[in-house]
């Protein structure tokens, strides 16, 4: 363990490590998605799963409603291709 990363629990699916990290998560809901960066969740290093606190999950859920709710302006937008199998 180095000083970046504090072990936080063990991973319920893999039963490895989790760490706690900064990420970027794809936030989708609704048929509508976002890129959330600076994201702090618990990442298991043998399998990847991500934890995320409550507080972080309310946060989340608080940028979506005001972007895609009540036309709050995001930090940045991006494109993406939207393709089918």
């Amino acid at each position: 363990m180095d000083a970046e990363h504090d072990t936080i629990r063990n991973c319920s699916d893999c039963g490895g490590e989790a760490v706690e990290e900064q990420i970027e998560y794809d936030y989708r809901r609704e048929k509508r998605s976002m890129v959330v960066s600076k994201v702090p969740a618990d990442v298991s290093r043998q399998c990847g799963e991500k934890y995320f606190k409550p507080e972080v999950l309310k946060r989340m859920d608080s940028l979506f409603h005001g972007i895609f709710e009540r036309n709050e302006k995001p930090d940045r937008t991006l494109s993406a291709p939207d393709v089918s199998l």
